[in-house]
């Protein structure tokens, strides 16, 4: 888990944070926020909020501001290796890699995705260091049948890292199952209550809509004490409006509502507020990504949660980009940059997006843990003390000397600055020499090594038959 601890950068002055605070009282309760799930609803109105129309909910701001108060400022998540175990929140910051896409790119080959690309990015994810998580549907195997394939990511994610995972939100029973599974994971549900085990994504429907499923998902693990990442999912132009301060005080208006109905229902349940901001291309009407007024969405965003004490989640390297290439690398970079900026505490969509969140691609899985590396060695403060002069080598190199053999340098070059994983310095003899690759051929090769040198994580042989087992035994309940 990276520690930032360099200053944050934040943009919005004291009148536009005044400013958004009126917008996101006047949605909340002139507006109403809707909730497709009658047990919400009834929580809500249980506890004096506004219903109209079946499903609609009017706010009291300050009954909101009371339930977000109730939510933790940052909470333990546990891996089955303590050495994995996070803090969400603070000055931490945790990466997850893509997360939902129905395809993947392996060279010059796009195509569905299937359960064996999914454990092969399972397994990235516990390769490098850089990923903190392995995510939740890294990609969306179609070869397995579709009532019952969140069992077997789960158990990909359970098995094959020992890292904390995310569950699945399609539905409250496979919430449940994903819940269960965790019970078994760690020696029940006492241990998974003590401190949450799974975090998963719960998406707004927006604009200002919860829908059935995902509220479903939510009351299951709000209800278990597992952690929940609240986000709108707002394209500018589309699911919110054009205007960027429209677009945060919409974001604020889904999610603190959200969050007010997760505390309501459970008082101190761990809670992340989450951002997926971008805007639309209004010349094709496309999504786009990486852009610069989602670099901006970052930077706010994590001004907002903290103003309100909350871990938050945003940011990582989205691009709108069909293959690897330079538009892939920079606009993921515009992007991930503010998301260190600003300090987002777990970042999803880290490494091997790709074509506007509908691929998983290998190879830019390694470009972007190259930039997570190289980010993460920028953002590490630098040590300044009389040690760090050197000048015992400026003595002894003196004036019109070099710096190669000295002392200094000798005892220090293996490390005295950042290695690249996937970056050339080789000149254009020695690149030729090598077959002439572009970073996207070395990724190629990077990625089979790796996986060749895989190695399980150890489990407990019981705890592996028990879980396979449930999933066996779901599966067929299901298909029945």
């Amino acid at each position: 888990m990276f520690v930032n601890s360099m200053p944050r950068y934040e943009i919005l002055s004291e009148e536009a944070m005044a400013v958004l605070d009126r917008g996101w009282r006047r949605i909340v309760s002139e507006i109403g926020i809707e909730f497709l799930l009658p047990e919400a609803v009834e929580v809500l109105r249980s506890a004096g909020q506004i219903v109209e129309d079946e499903n609609r909910v009017r706010f009291d701001p300050e009954f909101i501001l009371e339930q977000v108060a109730k939510a933790p400022s940052q909470f333990e998540l546990q891996a089955r290796n303590p050495a994995h175990s996070l803090t969400i929140g603070g000055d931490n910051m945790a990466f997850a890699p893509v997360y939902g896409c129905p395809f993947v790119r392996e060279g010059e080959v796009r195509r569905d995705a299937k359960m064996a690309d999914f454990e092969n990015l399972t397994k990235l994810s516990q390769i490098f260091d850089e990923l903190d998580s392995p995510g939740g549907t890294i990609c969306e195997p179609e070869d397995r049948p579709l009532d019952s394939r969140h069992l077997d990511m789960v158990y990909a994610l359970q098995t094959l890292t020992d890292k904390p995972y995310m569950g699945s939100v399609t539905s409250g029973p496979n919430a449940a199952d994903t819940i269960r599974m965790g019970e078994i994971l760690f020696g029940g549900r006492e241990a998974i209550e003590r401190a949450p085990v799974s975090i998963s994504l719960i998406n707004v429907n927006s604009p200002l809509r919860y829908d059935d499923r995902m509220l479903s998902a939510m009351v299951e693990y709000v209800k278990a004490g597992q952690a929940v990442v609240i986000t709108p999912f707002l394209l500018m132009g589309a699911m919110s409006p054009v205007s960027l301060p429209a677009t945060l005080t919409q974001q604020m208006a889904e999610a603190l509502a959200g969050i007010a109905l997760a505390q309501t229902i459970r008082p101190g349940a761990p809670v992340v507020f989450g951002s997926f901001l971008s805007n639309t291309d209004m010349q094709s009407g496309s999504p786009s990504f990486g852009t610069p007024e989602s670099g901006i969405g970052v930077l706010c965003t994590g001004q907002i949660a903290r103003h309100f004490n909350l871990p938050w989640r945003g940011g990582g390297a989205l691009n709108s980009s069909t293959v690897v290439d330079a538009q892939a690398a920079y606009e993921s970079l515009m992007t991930m940059l503010p998301t260190f900026l600003a300090g987002a505490n777990f970042v999803m969509h880290s490494a091997g997006w790709l074509e506007g969140g509908l691929v998983s691609c290998y190879e830019k899985f390694i470009v972007d843990i190259e930039l997570l590396r190289e980010l993460r060695h920028e953002f590490t403060p630098v040590v300044f003390d009389d040690a760090a002069l050197a000048f015992d080598a400026h003595t002894e190199v003196g004036p019109g000397g070099h710096f190669l053999g000295a002392a200094h340098t000798l005892e220090r070059f293996r490390d005295c600055f950042y290695r690249p994983l996937l970056s050339s310095t080789d000149n254009f003899d020695r690149w030729s020499r090598r077959g002439s690759k572009d970073a996207t051929a070395r990724a190629a090769e990077i990625w089979p090594e790796k996986l060749a040198a895989y190695e399980p994580p150890p489990l407990d042989d019981a705890v592996r038959d028990e879980l396979k087992e449930f999933v066996d035994r779901r599966r067929i309940e299901l298909g029945d």
